[in-house]
């Protein structure tokens, strides 16, 4: 079963999105990027799910770091925002980010079929 992990302060969202997908994969959730490395390091995921607005260091420090290793910089990220529409994907795709979604209209078939899409082809 493919693992991802989720990177998200809300904890409600965290919770739906764990509710959402945890028939489909293996799931873990953080609270914020600055402890997120630490479970990387232990537990390789295949998908990393993640907010932009999180409490204490920045989504983008984290991607920054995920780049900057051979072992985490492929790991494909879904960005779930609500600044979805503020962001580039020509910009962000450098952070292998492979799908942005805009927390305001996400629906558990968005969640579920962006997750399986991306493990897809990873597989």
């Amino acid at each position: 079963m493919a693992k991802i992990l989720i990177i998200e302060d809300n904890q409600i969202m965290a919770d739906n999105f764990t509710l959402i997908l945890k028939g489909f994969f293996d799931i873990e959730c953080i609270n914020s990027a600055e402890g997120a490395m630490d479970i990387i390091n232990k537990n390789l995921p295949d998908i990393i799910i993640l907010d932009v607005l999180l409490n204490g260091h920045s989504a983008f420090a984290l991607l920054n770091e995920l780049q900057s290793y051979q072992d985490t910089a492929n790991i494909p990220i879904i960005i779930c925002s609500n600044l979805a529409n503020h962001l580039d994907m020509k910009t962000i795709r450098h952070y292998n980010v492979h799908k942005v979604i805009d927390k305001s209209i996400i629906t558990p078939d968005i969640l579920i079929n962006s997750c399986r899409e991306i493990g897809a082809n990873f597989k």
